[in-house]
């Protein structure tokens, strides 16, 4: 049995946004030399997320595919965006005093709770099997990873896992 593991990074701007990470998908699947297994692509980051969806083409005035920005529209009214301090219960003032003082954070950085519970609700990896050395993700289906906190522009990492043989 074979495992490889690989990361890279993403830039992010101040809005929730997603980003197609298939090709790098594709091409680090592709350089393992894996034939068949599985491949795990993960983040850490609480309030983002990776998932599967088919690519959209159409997109909105800031790129965002249709499709991801109709995610987007449809968790904002389930998860309405923090617009300010005790409109949910986290962040509470001990995080915000240790946010602070910890890691120099200023205390609207805290206003991301939405993301925090989209995160949790898409989800922060995808399992997808590998085949004859590709990613099995059918006709339409892309690789998406999601930062879902709008409250500052970001360095976001992804990690994959990729076991077999």
């Amino acid at each position: 049995m074979k495992v490889v593991s690989e990361s890279f990074v993403v830039e992010t701007p101040q809005r929730q946004e997603f980003f197609d990470v298939t090709d790098r998908v594709i091409t680090m699947v592709g350089a393992s030399g894996l034939k068949d297994g599985i491949a795990h692509v993960y983040t850490p980051h609480t309030s983002c997320c990776v998932f599967i969806q088919e690519e959209s083409e159409d997109v909105t005035y800031y790129g965002t595919q249709l499709i991801l920005q109709d995610t987007l529209n449809v968790f904002a009214k389930i998860v309405p965006p923090a617009r300010n301090e005790g409109q949910y219960l986290h962040p509470g003032p001990i995080h915000i005093k240790n946010a602070a003082e910890l890691r120099g954070e200023h205390p609207s950085w805290g206003l991301n709770t939405d993301g925090h519970i989209i995160s949790s609700i898409m989800g922060r990896s995808e399992t997808i099997p590998v085949h004859d050395g590709a990613p099995v993700l059918g006709e339409f289906g892309r690789v998406y990873f999601g930062d879902l906190d709008l409250v500052r522009a970001r360095t976001r990492s992804v990690f994959m896992t990729l076991i077999g043989q």
